[in-house]
């Protein structure tokens, strides 16, 4: 079988993450990035080996000015693919999707994006069949990503009844706190319940599920905090055992250091990851607690890399290259080295 086309349009904090994981994939060829930009961001993309396009016929004339090569415009990239990952900022995402149509291209945006754009929201695990042969989707937000992973999996082992969730939010992305953020405060969201419970009832209608927010002044990553009432009384062996056994959560533990978001984010990078990206949740497993059919626990969602393997898996159910969602979800993992448990419980003593 030939290989997919990709481009991704975007080659900012989530677009480059995602052209270095199609890179990896056996079925995939990146033809392209294309972006607006002349600084170092693209520079790398062109060191990488990555064919840069320019976003816009504007954007070409500043990058062929800033002497970027260009390998041509995203009408040209267009041409070349079977499927775009769109990154680009909130808001200008939605113009791009009728130059995708009108292109004949599929189309993946990410969720800072409404779900009415694609009338399609994804999280692999949970609906990856009804994007099957789909034109275009939406890979919902980091937030609702890991929501959905968590949630889904215990509706899914009929243990789900209600969930109400505490997000505790980065105030910005690293990279950017020297532009804008809060500082030394903690902000509440305006409205309760905030937007990531209805997110991810566009990928499972039928969850019972509240969320509220604060924005904190760090840029580490999000911090999850969860209530859920079972449907019966569970063990917490039980509970452990549904996570333990679903893809793309992992767990951590404080008893061996992992005590906060920063020391997570220490492992990621000690562990080699690339960018010290943390791609599964990350779930505490030693503070989890079962009291008869209430069951509380906290994660960590790491927002710059959590939806990337999604997006590949997008790629294959718009495509069709794969129509078995576990086997693509497999796929995706090995290829970029996603884990089920980030350290090892030793089992016996070390001679």
């Amino acid at each position: 079988m030939s290989k997919v086309r990709v481009a991704v349009n975007g080659y900012g904090v989530i677009g480059k993450r995602i052209a270095d994981a199609v890179v990896v994939q056996d079925d995939m060829e990146l033809v392209g990035v294309a972006d607006v930009v002349t600084d170092w961001r693209v520079k790398v993309a062109l060191q990488k080996g990555y064919p840069v396009f320019a976003s816009s016929p504007e954007a070409a004339q500043q990058m062929q000015a800033a002497g970027i090569p260009l390998a041509g415009t995203l009408d040209d990239l267009l041409k070349q693919v079977d499927v775009v990952a769109d990154a680009t900022p909130k808001k200008v995402a939605a113009a791009n999707l009728e130059k995708y149509r009108a292109a004949g291209v599929k189309s993946i945006f990410q969720g800072g994006e409404k779900h009415n754009l694609t009338g399609h929201s994804f999280v692999a695990q949970a609906n990856y069949a009804t994007a099957l042969g789909r034109d275009t989707t939406r890979v919902v937000s980091c937030n609702t990503t890991s929501i959905v992973r968590t949630l889904g999996v215990l509706k899914d082992a009929g243990l789900l009844k209600r969930a109400r969730g505490v997000l505790v939010r980065r105030a910005t992305d690293p990279w950017e706190s020297d532009h804008e953020g809060i500082m030394n405060t903690v902000v509440p969201e305006q409205h309760i319940p905030s937007h990531q419970g209805p997110d991810a009832q566009t990928v499972i209608p039928e969850l019972d599920v509240v969320t509220m927010a604060i924005k904190a002044s760090h840029t580490t990553s999000h911090l999850h905090s969860w209530y859920v009432q079972l449907t019966r009384p569970a063990s917490r062996d039980e509970i452990l055992d549904v996570f333990y056994h679903t893809p793309r959560i992992a767990f951590l533990r404080m008893d061996e250091g992992i005590v906060a978001l920063n020391s997570t984010l220490e492992m990621m990078a000690d562990l080699g990851r690339p960018r010290g990206d943390m791609w599964e949740v990350g779930l505490w497993e030693d503070n989890l607690g079962v009291e008869g059919d209430e069951l509380f626990y906290n994660y960590q969602v790491y927002n710059q890399a959590i939806v990337v393997p999604e997006t590949i898996d997008a790629i294959r159910a718009l495509t069709g290259i794969e129509t078995d969602g576990l086997r693509s979800i497999a796929k995706t993992d090995q290829a970029m080295g996603l884990l089920r448990e980030f350290v090892p419980v030793a089992t016996e003593p070390v001679p």
